[in-house]
């Protein structure tokens, strides 16, 4: 089997971590192909590098001096370096840096020099073949992914060298133009490796022992999520849970190639495995709980809405002409609920309800802000009875008050909706009454 494994910022950050990782890779002959972020931080209050690259740009570009901070990151490199006794010299690199800054070379190129540092850094260490993602990822002249184009090109490339250490987050275009992918586009690079070699298996090794059922910042010591599929961990990633950049699901997932999250200070635990599908009974109904704050609930009624063709698509012009994306959408026979990012609501909010009079001449419209939204996931419920009953149950006991449920076709998630200073009470309710009483 071949793996694609990836290291996160915190894995690399320092030179202790750096040999965390090489213990890795080197336990494990199938992997080949290593994926390094750029260093992070080493404690709560050190910086990121890829923030101090961004800083020493834009002190590049506002003609100011930035050879100070730049001499700062050549000596994380150099704490690291020494710290795993290589002999290795980035002065060339570093005076390339310091002239492309200097010339303006672009926020993409400057960003993109933490992963690329670290590959030669990684590939020395490891004694695995460079190859610069410059080289190899491909985007377009106004920054898209080519996903297609990469694919054949990287194949090709990889399929002559054994054993090769590519950087993250970032590629290029047909011009040779640095660009990247949006922050934490190491997971997508990966990703695009392990489709590119038909890997077995693609590894991502973090920080965190895979994801949890659910956040840690809201239940204390919550249970690990051992195996969850792609459509479930979709699902939770769009309403908050954040364990993986998004984008990374699709290149593996079209390649039928499962994901394993690592913990890099804890290498014997499984973590989580993501896969297409599976016929292993989940360890509970859910899989997972999550959600986000902030919403506003603009109610639209209409006697006889439902007979009206296109009512629907009238209201949804309201917002879309006025640049709002819509987060959920339950409905009833004479009524139509939209929520909204309130943020992004309340500036255009009376150009909204205009639109929506003049389009659809509702009886009436009624907003509700300060509202929160909880995706409750699992496979298992499909098997189970009166799932949102228990979750009603759950609530109502902890004096919650639901503002809408709503369950899909798929009978995948269960979306709750309540306010704001429920949201934490709300979450503690469902984890309880699934996961610690299994009632």
């Amino acid at each position: 089997m071949v793996k694609v494994v990836k290291f996160g910022g915190s894995s690399l950050a320092s030179a202790t971590q750096f040999a965390k990782a090489g213990e890795i890779v080197r336990a494990d002959k199938d992997r080949r192909y290593v994926i390094p972020s750029a260093p992070g931080r080493r404690s709560a209050k050190d910086d990121k590098v890829t923030d101090m690259l961004y800083r020493c740009y834009d002190l590049a570009e506002a003609e100011e001096d930035f050879k100070p901070l730049l001499r700062k990151i050549k000596e994380r490199y150099l704490s690291i370096i020494n710290g795993l006794n290589l002999n290795l010299s980035l002065d060339g690199e570093f005076k390339t840096i310091r002239e492309n800054f200097a010339q303006k070379a672009g926020r993409d190129y400057a960003a993109s020099r933490g992963e690329y540092l670290n590959g030669i850094v990684m590939a020395e260490y490891l004694g695995y073949t460079f190859i610069d993602a410059a080289e190899v990822i491909r985007f377009d002249d106004e920054g898209g992914f080519e996903a297609e184009t990469t694919n054949r090109i990287l194949s090709e490339r990889l399929a002559k060298c054994e054993r090769a250490v590519i950087p993250g987050f970032y590629g290029a275009d047909a011009q040779g133009k640095i660009r990247t992918f949006s922050r934490g586009g190491s997971d997508v690079t990966g990703s695009i490796v392990a489709r590119a070699v038909h890997a077995g298996m693609y590894e991502n090794w973090t920080d965190v022992s895979g994801c949890l059922v659910a956040d840690p910042r809201i239940i204390k010591d919550a249970q690990p999520i051992k195996l969850i599929t792609y459509r479930e961990l979709r699902e939770l990633s769009y309403m908050g849970a954040t364990v993986l950049h998004e984008d990374a699901i699709f290149p593996v997932r079209q390649a039928g190639i499962p994901i394993n999250i690592r913990n890099t200070n804890d290498p014997d635990d499984p973590g989580t495995l993501i896969v297409e599908s599976t016929c292993r009974k989940a360890e509970y109904t859910i899989t997972g709980i999550a959600g986000k704050k902030g919403f506003v609930a603009v109610s639209i009624d209409k006697d006889m809405m439902n007979s009206e063709v296109g009512f629907c698509r009238k209201a949804l012009q309201a917002f879309e002409e006025n640049g709002i994306s819509i987060e959920h959408m339950p409905s009833g026979i004479d009524t139509m609920t939209v929520f909204v990012h309130q943020e992004e609501f309340e500036g255009k909010e009376q150009q909204v309800i205009g639109a929506l009079r003049r389009y659809c001449r509702p009886d009436l419209i009624d907003l509700e802000g300060d509202l929160a939204l909880i995706a409750v996931v699992g496979r298992g419920m499909r098997a189970t009875r009166g799932t949102a009953g228990r979750i009603f149950s759950a609530l109502a006991h902890a004096s919650i008050n639901v503002k809408m449920i709503d369950q899909g076709s798929s009978e995948l998630n269960i979306i709750i909706g309540v306010s704001n200073n429920d949201f934490e009470n709300a979450i503690k309710a469902i984890y309880d009454i699934f996961v610690e009483t299994r009632l």
